[in-house]
């Protein structure tokens, strides 16, 4: 009986799978912004969305309504500023950056 097995050594497929969510410091990054608006009253409950084209972190006022805002990672944008995006629940782009951590700190959620 014949074995029809190979082995693949560094695929590129799983690099790529690897890389399909919020790195470790982004996602640091996210949560520690979601833990001041908590604190704040502002947000009270978050959701993780993953698809093939994005990841995204929704936060709500409340678990009953829609998303509040949505912080975005795109994992092949068409242009480099469209990297991280914030939207509404419309899925309208509130802002975005090709940085996380300065997209996050210059926005005024209370303004947005």
């Amino acid at each position: 009986m014949r074995n029809n097995l190979k082995l693949i050594i560094n695929n590129q497929q799983n690099k790529e799978d690897q890389k399909q969510f919020f790195e470790k410091d982004e996602l640091k990054i996210i949560l520690d912004l979601y833990a001041k608006m908590v604190s704040e009253g502002s947000w009270k409950d978050y959701g993780l969305n993953i698809s093939s084209k994005q990841v995204s972190f929704s936060v709500f006022r409340n678990a009953t309504e829609n998303a509040l805002y949505k912080i975005c990672k795109n994992f092949k944008p068409k242009n480099k500023n469209l990297k991280y995006l914030i939207t509404d629940s419309n899925g309208k782009i509130l802002k975005n950056s090709f940085y996380l951590k300065a997209l996050l700190i210059n926005t005024n959620w209370k303004k947005l």
